[in-house]
């Protein structure tokens, strides 16, 4: 996917969820939903018009940052080179941060007869599955992947690190879809306790490796 595609289609979507907020804006409450705790029970509250326009903002500016940071970073050609993979995951991003913001709108109009964890957790299972096969192709910058002072320092570490990675956040995203079925306490323990345990496993590999590399 080219980066003018991504853009347009980034746009389009940001477009398309301001343009659902403003015609449902008389028919949404003067405080909406904007928190679910880990039962799936609402248990904060914003006014109305952060709840329709604070995540298409968020998102806006999420995407800015996404199409301009790699091009001021020093490693940009290394970036270049996995670029087609990296528009997919923002498209993906982007999708999944207004997938959020309509599942918010419908709850606020009413639609309560649906777990938020079992409805995120899905799309939520895909993107990291992306995220996954993003890293597998990902070189080394300052600014996608997993970076750590050991893998910003070698492109070997780099890329046996984010080999591991790359499994990792799919089985992590293959949990994750499998816990959109249960939801609540079940989703949060076949998906974050994955992530964060991966994250750290990897944050400690990428150590181990560039000792090893180092000592040779």
């Amino acid at each position: 996917m080219t980066t003018k595609a991504t853009l347009v289609l980034a746009l389009i979507m940001i477009a398309l969820a301001l343009l659902a907020g403003a015609l449902l804006w008389n028919q949404l409450p003067d405080q909406m939903a904007s928190h679910w705790d880990i039962n799936d029970q609402v248990n904060d509250y914003i006014p109305k018009f952060w709840g329709v326009f604070l995540m298409p903002l968020i998102t806006s500016g999420m995407l800015i940052l996404f199409l301009v940071v790699p091009g001021i970073d020093p490693l940009k050609a290394n970036i270049a080179q996995f670029r087609e993979s990296f528009n997919i995951f923002i498209v993906l991003i982007i999708a999944f941060m207004l997938y959020i913001h309509g599942l918010t709108l419908a709850w606020s109009l009413g639609f309560t007869n649906f777990k938020m964890s079992a409805a995120m957790l899905p799309f939520m299972g895909v993107l990291f599955i992306a995220i996954g096969f993003m890293l597998r192709k990902a070189k080394r910058n300052f600014f996608i992947g997993i970076r750590t002072p050991w893998t910003l320092s070698s492109d070997s570490v780099w890329d046996k690190t984010h080999q591991l990675g790359s499994v990792l956040f799919m089985a992590s995203g293959a949990l994750a879809i499998i816990g959109g079925f249960f939801g609540g306490m079940v989703a949060f323990w076949l998906m974050f306790i994955p992530l964060i345990g991966s994250s750290l496993f990897l944050v400690i590999y990428s150590y181990v490796l560039y000792r090893n590399e180092t000592k040779a």
